[in-house]
């Protein structure tokens, strides 16, 4: 459900580009929301907005590939497979009477979270939110149709490695944490989600689709008090079995030391890398001026980063940097490309120009920019329905307080160049730098032996760990 970040780079940086930020922004603050906890220990979430005749709800679940153990995959096909059907509708029931009304239905897991969200005219409520419910809380997983799912994931497996920037996150994950959870990628590999049976499925689902692990989400044209009936209605009798997930630690970055993991592609004809460490986890005090602050080095196309290994260099399409984030800690990477021959310059040329936020620091005139530019971004992100939905569902999941997103535009404001600094230093991993490159080994091998201990895998071996067959 969360896009690795090298994928979209082209992307990236060319709305980066286009999008001009307002000089002046208005404050932005969250619409007014009921929460409500049912006595099944369902969170229900409910935002009325009248603007247009719509609704949102999205089902949150905690969820995701840490909770995967031994079988990388299964909450992602769990998730997935929550679409195939339930005990009283097939699947192309259920697809004939979303399209029908033009309502749009999707699912899916990530590392933390998993959800089913639907979107549809409010005159279609009655019809659809019934059945959505239905979803959520009977799935059939069909062993037919989940067979289907599964080998399509399989296949799409295999084809990923061929494209290095589809994978180099999962190899920097699993870089930085290691075998903890939070290494589990997310997808899985080939070897374990061909290995799923829906034995597995149903008992994932059984052990963390709970109303005590859920939350409902509801933005939309309704009315709060009929909607919360209708919710309570629905998902009121759904009830838990056995003891509740328990909270566990999801690991945290390793590096006690600067360390290289070189993938061999052995067919690449260019080098994608990524260049980091530990970050921050999302509900951090300091999660919004951090944006700022990688606005400027990474976080769009005129970015310095950008700007040096694309614009003024040419090595590159596209360079950025982000902060990755997840409930209980995250991380930051540095992310490109450039062809095979030109991996030494690319790589000298990204550290120097990261190493610029300490030498150089931030002026008030580039501060300034970026905070201009980061509130113009910002409210856009939250103006539909849809939109409002997966932040309260990420609310939830990441335990995110309203205060951070109210909170948004004095936080902005009030960065300063001496601010700026002390949070480099607290949040901008230095030392020990970690690395992936990915690319054709006999080439970069000599370089990648500048930047850490190298320790070297094969692209074409199953799954993302050192090892791996």
């Amino acid at each position: 459900m969360k896009t690795t970040m090298i994928a979209a780079l082209a992307a990236g940086t060319v709305l980066g580009a286009a999008a001009a930020a307002p000089a002046m922004a208005a404050p932005f603050s969250l619409p007014a929301f009921d929460t409500v906890k049912l006595p099944n220990g369902l969170a229900v979430y409910l935002m009325e907005r009248h603007e247009v005749p719509l609704i949102s709800v999205r089902a949150v679940v905690k969820a995701g590939a840490v909770n995967d153990a031994a079988q990388a995959g299964l909450s992602n096909l769990t998730g997935d497979a929550l679409l195939l059907g339930t005990k009283a509708h097939d699947k192309k029931a259920i697809d004939q009477a979303f399209d029908f009304r033009g309502a749009s239905l999707a699912g899916g897991a990530g590392t933390e979270a998993s959800t089913v969200q639907a979107n549809f005219a409010r005159k279609d409520a009655a019809a659809l939110l019934p059945l959505f419910a239905e979803i959520v809380q009977q799935p059939s997983f069909d062993e037919a149709e989940l067979t289907k799912l599964r080998d399509r994931k399989v296949t799409g497996l295999k084809q990923a490695k061929e494209a290095p920037r589809n994978v180099v996150g999962s190899y920097y994950r699993a870089m930085l944490f290691g075998s903890a959870p939070y290494g589990n990628p997310a997808s899985g590999t080939v070897g374990s989600v061909g290995a799923l049976k829906q034995a597995d499925v149903q008992r994932y689902y059984g052990q963390f689709y709970r109303p005590d692990n859920a939350a409902i989400v509801v933005v939309g044209d309704f009315q709060k008090d009929e909607m919360r009936r209708q919710i309570e209605s629905l998902f009121g009798a759904w009830q838990a079995s056995g003891p509740a997930p328990k909270q566990q630690d999801n690991g945290k970055v390793k590096a006690d030391q600067a360390r290289v993991w070189l993938v061999n592609k052995p067919d690449a004809i260019e080098t994608t890398f990524m260049i980091g460490g530990a970050g921050i986890a999302r509900n951090d005090p300091d999660y919004v001026p951090l944006q700022v602050i990688n606005t400027i080095l990474g976080g769009r196309f005129t970015s310095w980063l950008n700007d040096e290994l694309r614009v003024n260099s040419g090595l590159t399409y596209g360079a950025s940097s982000q902060f990755g984030t997840l409930s209980q800690t995250g991380t930051f990477a540095i992310s490109s490309f450039t062809a095979s021959a030109k991996t030494g310059d690319a790589l000298a040329l990204a550290h120097k120009t990261y190493q610029r936020l300490w030498d150089q620091g931030i002026d008030q005139a580039t501060l300034d920019s970026a905070k201009a530019y980061v509130k113009g971004q910002f409210p856009p992100r939250y103006e539909t329905g849809e939109q409002l939905a997966g932040l309260l569902g990420d609310m939830y999941a990441y335990d995110v307080g309203r205060e951070q997103i109210d909170n948004f535009s004095r936080d902005v404001d009030s960065l300063t160049p001496e601010r700026a600094k002390a949070l480099v230093t607290k949040h901008f991993p230095r030392n020990n730098l970690q690395t992936v490159l990915i690319g054709k080994a006999a080439d970069i091998r000599t370089v990648a032996g500048k930047y850490g201990a190298v320790t070297e895998l094969e692209i074409a071996a199953d799954g993302f760990q050192p090892g791996a067959q």
